[in-house]
């Protein structure tokens, strides 16, 4: 008898840039995973736009700094090591002097590579516990750098920052696209729907906006409704939410991989694979 965890589960997996350490997490106890990256990161199609902020940025332009994602700030390094290296010190210098608001703790271990640690991490790592967080603080005259999502402009968080008085400087030094193809999305639904996958294990709110635009919202819905339903945290937590889908399974508080196929386990435990 085989007495891995996981063995006789099918799960897919739709992480793209930890793909392989998820699978191998999950593999080693004794799933069978389905392999279907959703998306795929990609640098900024212009660096230019990129490069003036981080100019701006290293010249004092800013006193707070809110790190969303730590992608986020490995790909603002990344272009200025590929497009303008000399820039690297004094912006890291910058970012040292700047109090650092971070969204849960990928961005906090981003900063921990350069040497730096995050000033006011936000409980939830969320942009309402961003918000939450920053709320008794004084912002008024405060010059506000925003690290974005993607290309998401998070007009609530950007409203409230500037409804209590700070400016914003956005940048966006990353972008979001397909890693599939929309037909082997619907093929991943139909799979799913079919009954022969046990569970979906979603590590970003990208990843669920992919699989709800491109395999239909009726058709995504109704498919995430005959498997269980995973989730890294709550920012994808919200994500399934937004769509009526309800996560069954997530870490209590480290929202990590190892956490997630741990909670994986405990949801799936006691009851016979398909």
């Amino acid at each position: 008898m085989n007495t891995l965890p996981l063995a006789g589960r099918t799960i897919a997996v739709p992480e793209t840039r930890e793909l392989d350490l998820f699978a191998n997490l999950l593999e080693r106890r004794g799933a069978t995973v389905l392999r279907c990256p959703l998306v795929a990161i990609r640098d900024a199609p212009d660096p230019a736009a990129v490069l003036e902020w981080t100019r701006r940025f290293a010249a004092g332009a800013c006193d707070d700094l809110i790190l969303l994602t730590g992608e986020g700030l490995r790909r603002l390094i990344g272009c200025l090591d590929r497009h303008e290296p000399a820039l690297r010190e004094p912006f890291v210098r910058a970012l040292a002097r700047v109090r650092k608001i971070t969204r849960g703790p990928k961005p906090a271990r981003a900063l921990k590579e350069l040497g730096l640690g995050a000033d006011l991490p936000a409980d939830p790592p969320t942009t309402g516990g961003i918000i939450a967080t920053l709320r008794g603080v004084d912002l008024k005259g405060r010059r506000v750098g925003l690290q974005l999502y993607g290309t998401e402009p998070n007009r609530p968080l950007v409203e409230f920052l500037q409804g209590a008085g700070a400016s914003v400087l956005p940048v966006a030094p990353y972008i979001y696209a397909g890693a599939a193809d929309d037909q082997a999305v619907r093929a991943l639904l139909e799979r799913i729907e079919s009954g022969t996958v046990d569970a979906i294990a979603f590590t970003s709110g990208s990843q669920v906006e992919r699989l709800f635009a491109a395999g239909g919202a009726d058709a995504a819905r109704r498919a995430l409704g005959k498997t269980l339903v995973a989730a890294v945290g709550p920012v994808v937590a919200a994500a399934l939410e937004a769509h009526g889908v309800r996560a069954q399974a997530m870490p209590s508080e480290s929202f990590f991989l190892k956490p997630l196929t741990a909670a994986l386990e405990k949801a799936l435990a006691g009851s016979h694979g398909t």
